[in-house]
């Protein structure tokens, strides 16, 4: 049982693993399929092709003909997605649940045949889609680039966490068909991969389906495991600073630090740490630099989990007025250096578990959640039950386990730190736009003064 709910675990001859999980509360099914691929299996040069195959995944396969996909999903009352990170690349639909056998076939279609219509005109076409996304969301948007940019000063050239999921314009421009070819046959395997359905289902039907679709599907033994990621090592002249002048709002500081890895006690003292000081309005960051300074109009502090290298705890705080990146540093130095002495209280302590145990029974308490959760600890630990102990394994950490990992890894000489400064231009817009602000909302005062 994980949580109340039942789960059996599978394998096909060909090496797939099936995690099932029934539940018959709603009239629902997830499908949840996590292949063992994310950008840190990729190489210099040829980055961004993870993420550009989770695109190519919908675009047709050997029975299903352009957004063929997309149409048959929705057409039957279902949604359907898919997202790439740097450990895993996943494809999920939640279906009504007489529309399950539909959802399995689509995705063994795609899993043994997608060679069949993968040509040039379609590489070019979410080349260009991949393009566009990295414009939209990283290159033209304030802060885009925020995150690739702190990432690349944690993990040292050469690490295999250096890149970000999204690749390089240079890197995407250069990936051939021979390259996507080869990229499917070794990553888009049975063997290298886990499906986990969830829902109003019939156990003993869902497995005869998988077998019936997945089962002829033949695996592929020539994957190349991902090079270490667990070891940091920076060469002695390594930058982990950098100030960028850019049209952005206001001033922000923002920080990665290294935390321990994902699966471990000590990450989940980390993520308590992290909710105490920066998630949500009662934190320690936001109370000090947004209430009680007022240096900040923004401030949170969260964990990016990661179980093929350290973990990255991600701070952002975004300046109020003219509070420089300076007195914001120094303010979160101090706060920080005071958890690392006091550690948390016990109403902290009490709250944080609580924030977390809501989160995990709220991702839980849906099939998508729950499918989602039983693929992770598959691929990435390599037992779905896992899941089951998740919840308690958190509930049992210490105050004490806190402090020490605040002492630890929350330190100056473990972290990168990026800053930005508003252009002059942005600066005076961001100005003029406060102004106009102030008298929209005085006019509107006045108006319903009037009234």
């Amino acid at each position: 049982m994980a949580q109340g709910f039942t789960i059996s675990e599978h394998t096909l001859a060909n090496g797939l693993r099936v995690v099932l999980s029934e539940d018959h509360l709603t009239p629902v099914a997830a499908v949840c399929l996590w292949y063992d691929v994310g950008s840190r299996h990729e190489v210099a040069g040829r980055t961004g092709l993870a993420h550009l195959f989770e695109h190519l995944m919908f675009q047709g396969s050997g029975q299903v003909k352009g957004n063929g996909h997309f149409e048959l999903v929705q057409g039957a009352g279902g949604s359907l997605n898919g997202t790439t990170s740097f450990e895993r690349t996943n494809y999920f639909e939640t279906m009504p649940a007489h529309q399950l056998e539909l959802a399995l076939w689509l995705e063994a279609d795609r899993m043994g045949s997608l060679l069949e219509a993968l040509d040039q005109e379609s590489l070019d076409n979410q080349r260009a889609v991949v393009k566009n996304e990295r414009r939209q969301r990283y290159d033209n948007v304030p802060y885009g680039t925020a995150f690739e940019r702190l990432t690349a000063m944690a993990f040292p050239d050469g690490h295999p966490y250096h890149h970000t999921p999204i690749g390089s314009m240079e890197d995407l421009d250069a990936a051939t068909l021979g390259d996507a070819q080869d990229f499917f046959r070794t990553y888009y395997a049975p063997n290298n991969a886990v499906l986990a359905v969830v829902g109003d289902i019939d156990p003993e039907q869902t497995l005869a389906w998988v077998q019936k679709y997945f089962g002829s599907i033949p695996a592929h033994d020539g994957k190349r495991p991902p090079r270490d990621g667990t070891t940091v090592v920076r060469s002695s002249d390594a930058s982990l600073r950098e100030h960028v002048v850019a049209e952005v709002p206001s001033r922000a500081v923002m920080q990665a630090y290294l935390l321990p890895l994902d699966g471990t006690r000590e990450s989940d003292a980390a993520d308590l740490a992290l909710t105490i000081l920066g998630s949500g309005e009662s934190s320690r960051l936001y109370n000090r630099l947004v209430r009680h300074d007022r240096l900040a109009v923004t401030a949170g502090f969260g964990l990016l989990r990661l179980a093929g290298a350290p973990s990255l705890g991600w701070l952002d705080a975004k300046t109020s007025g003219e509070a420089t990146v300076e007195a914001v540093e120094a303010a979160i130095d101090q706060e920080l250096a005071r958890f690392a002495a006091e550690g948390p209280t016990a109403e902290e302590l009490e709250r944080a578990q609580a924030q977390i145990e809501r989160e995990w029974l709220d991702r839980l308490d849906t099939v998508s959640g729950r499918a989602d959760e039983l693929c992770r600890y598959a691929v990435l630990f390599g037992d779905p039950k896992l899941a089951d102990t998740a919840l308690s394994r958190v509930l049992d950490v210490t105050a004490e386990e806190i402090q020490a990992v605040a002492q630890k890894y929350l330190t100056p000489d473990n972290r990168a730190v990026l800053t930005y400064e508003p252009t002059a231009a942005s600066a005076a817009d961001e100005a003029a736009d406060e102004t106009a602000d102030e008298t929209a909302a005085q006019d509107e005062q006045d108006e319903e003064v009037q009234a």
